[in-house]
C-alpha cells in the first residue's frame, strides 16, 4: 500500500504528483500544463519511501513472456461504443498476446470496468490503463477492485495526460494520487501492474532510475513511450539495469499510415518518432504498405534489444477509423509472428 507520508504533492506541480516528473515534460521542459518549468527538473530523485512492494506471481502475459517475445496491441476504439469494442478485439485480439484499453484526455468513454467487461466477453486478454486525471482515490480503488474481480490480465497505472485548453472546460482535473502510487495500490489489490515510461522526456538522466523506484512500488513491467531509435531504447534499459530495476520492458512501435495517424503520434508531447522514417512512409507510393514495412521494422530491431520482452503496438494506425486501425494492427502483428 501507499506510504503515508506520501499524502501530499509537490507545490506547483498541477498534477500533484509527488513521485514525478510525468511523461509529458516539454522537450525545452516546461511543464504539460503550464508555461513554466516542470517543478521535478534540477532535483534530486523521488525514491519510494515504504519498503518494496510484493508483486503476485506472473500470469498472463508476463508468463508468456518468460518463452518468447510477446505483442500488445493498442486497443482504440471510438467512446461510448459498445459494439465497435467487439468489432475491434475480434480483428485484433486473434494476432495478439494482449490488448492495451487506454484513456483519453480529449474524450470520455465507459468507465474502464465497463470496457473491460466487454473486451473479455468479446474473447481479448487486456491490460488496462487506469488514469488519475479524473478519478478521486475512492473511485480509483473502485475500478482497481472491479478489474480484480473481472480478471483482467494487468493494469497500466498512469497519472494521466493533462486535458488541453478548451477541452471540457469547468470540469476539474482530480490527481488525487500519481501513478506510481496507484501502482501501488493495484499490487495491493491482487493486479499485475505495468508503469509507464517516457526514455526521451526531461529530466533524461533521471528516469532510467525512475523505473527502479516505480518497480519498488508494485511494477512488473515497464512500457516505454516511443524513442528514435531501437539505440536509444537498448541505452535506456543498460541504464534501468545499472539503476537496479530487473523488470522486463515492453517498447512502442509507432503505427501509422497516413498524415492524421503520423502527426497524432509527432506532436504528442514525451514521445519521440524518426522523422525521416515518417516522412518516407508518408511519401511513398503505397503509404500503407509502407507504414506497416517500417512498423514490422522497428518492432523487430525492438525486439533484439536485451531486456525487452516485447512490443506494444501504439497508435492509431490509420486516419479512417478504428476498424481500419486494427486491420492495420494486426497485419503488423502477423507479420512480426512470421518472421519471428
Amino acid at each position: 500500500m501507499e506510504p503515508e507520508s506520501s499524502a501530499a504533492g509537490r507545490l506547483g506541480c498541477p498534477k500533484r504528483m509527488v513521485f514525478g516528473p510525468c511523461g509529458g515534460v516539454r522537450d525545452d521542459g516546461r511543464c504539460e500544463l503550464a508555461e513554466h518549468r516542470c517543478v521535478f527538473l534540477d532535483e534530486p530523485l523521488v525514491r519510494w519511501p515504504g519498503p518494496a512492494v510484493e508483486p503476485p506471481p506472473p500470469t498472463g502475459l508476463l508468463e508468456r513472456a518468460q518463452h518468447g517475445p510477446v505483442v500488445l496491441a493498442d486497443l482504440s476504439v471510438p467512446p461510448f461504443d459498445a459494439a465497435a469494442v467487439r468489432r475491434v478485439v475480434s480483428v485484433l485480439g486473434p494476432q495478439s498476446d494482449g490488448l492495451l484499453l487506454g484513456e483519453h484526455a480529449n474524450r470520455p468513454d465507459f468507465p474502464p470496468t465497463m470496457l473491460a467487461a466487454e473486451a473479455l466477453a468479446a474473447g481479448g486478454r487486456l491490460w488496462t490503463t487506469l488514469a488519475c486525471r479524473d478519478r478521486n482515490r475512492v473511485v480509483l480503488e473502485q475500478e482497481l477492485a472491479g478489474l480484480a474481480a473481472l480478471g483482467v490480465d494487468g493494469v497500466l497505472c498512469v497519472t494521466g495526460d493533462g486535458r488541453g485548453p478548451g477541452v471540457r472546460p469547468g470540469v476539474s482535473q482530480v490527481f488525487d494520487l500519481d501513478g506510481v502510487r496507484l501502482a501501488a495500490l493495484a499490487a495491493g489489490h491482487g493486479l499485475q501492474v505495468a508503469v509507464p515510461e517516457s526514455p526521451e522526456a526531461p529530466p533524461v538522466d533521471l528516469r532510467p532510475a525512475r523505473v527502479a523506484e516505480k518497480q519498488r512500488a508494485g511494477a512488473q513491467l515497464c512500457v516505454l513511450n516511443h524513442v528514435r531509435s531501437p539505440a536509444r531504447v537498448a541505452a535506456f534499459v543498460v541504464a534501468a539495469r545499472a539503476a537496479g530495476a530487473t523488470l522486463p520492458f515492453v517498447a512502442g512501435v509507432a503505427v501509422y499510415t497516413d498524415e492524421r495517424s503520423a502527426r497524432v503520434l509527432q506532436h504528442f508531447p514525451g514521445l519521440h518518432l524518426d522523422d525521416a522514417v515518417v516522412e518516407a512512409v508518408l511519401a511513398a507510393p503505397d503509404p500503407r504498405e509502407a507504414g506497416i514495412a517500417a512498423a514490422v521494422e522497428e518492432g523487430r530491431a525492438l525486439l533484439a534489444v536485451p531486456g525487452v520482452v516485447g512490443v506494444n503496438l501504439s497508435g492509431m494506425g490509420s486516419g479512417r477509423g478504428e476498424d481500419d486501425g486494427a486491420r492495420i494492427k494486426a497485419e503488423v502483428a502477423e507479420r512480426m509472428r512470421e518472421a519471428a
